[in-house]
């Protein structure tokens, strides 16, 4: 049995310690369903954090400047798991993400960090999800000390961004003078001579 869960012959009601502390978790809602759970998250008074991004569509006869979710499918939530029902009675909610049943939390770091990054307007976009790569550490600006992979888009550089409880990326814009290679202790870069062999 999973740390925190009630025993099947415990009536007294009183959950542990572990289900009583607030974390952020992810919901998996209905595609295209993110800003209706949104709203029916605030009906509930749950704290919650759509991140948004805009972008341009074109259609046939003109261009749409859309707000669309960072995260497709998903909408982050902060509560206790004792109250998780208020979210999961949401028609468009299909499940809190998690493993073995229990849902992942969602480091605060990692939420902070998506928020920085749309606080300051720097311009973020879905990635597909990314764990292997060139690092980098960005050193400068609203997400100093952030690491991620790097990747370049149309001559500029992109710093990856993962949410691995979800399996998320998003690619962050930054200027090559903020960056500064992460590497892994004896691990030597290819062209790169190393005296202390």
């Amino acid at each position: 049995m999973a740390p925190g869960m009630l025993k099947q012959g415990d009536f007294s009601g009183t959950p542990s310690a572990a289900y009583l502390e607030e974390h952020w978790y992810a919901a998996y809602t209905s595609a295209n369903h993110e800003k209706r759970v949104a709203e029916q998250l605030d009906l509930r008074a749950v704290k919650h954090f759509l991140p948004l991004y805009k972008t341009v569509r074109r259609w046939k006869d003109r261009r749409v400047c859309l707000e669309m979710p960072l995260f497709p499918g998903y909408v982050f939530v902060q509560l206790a798991l004792v109250n998780r029902l208020s979210v999961l009675q949401i028609p468009s909610v299909a499940r809190l993400v998690g493993f073995n049943g229990q849902p992942s939390v969602v480091s605060d770091s990692e939420i902070e960090a998506v928020k920085s990054c749309l606080a300051c307007g720097m311009r973020a976009e879905p990635h597909p999800y990314l764990n292997v790569g060139r690092r980098a550490r960005i050193t400068a600006g609203a997400l100093a000390g952030y690491e991620g992979v790097l990747v370049r888009y149309k001559g500029h550089y992109r710093v990856v961004l993962s949410i691995e409880s979800v399996s998320q990326s998003i690619a962050v814009e930054v200027d090559e003078s903020m960056l500064a290679p992460v590497r892994k202790p004896g691990h030597q870069e290819r062209g790169s001579l190393s005296l202390s062999q």
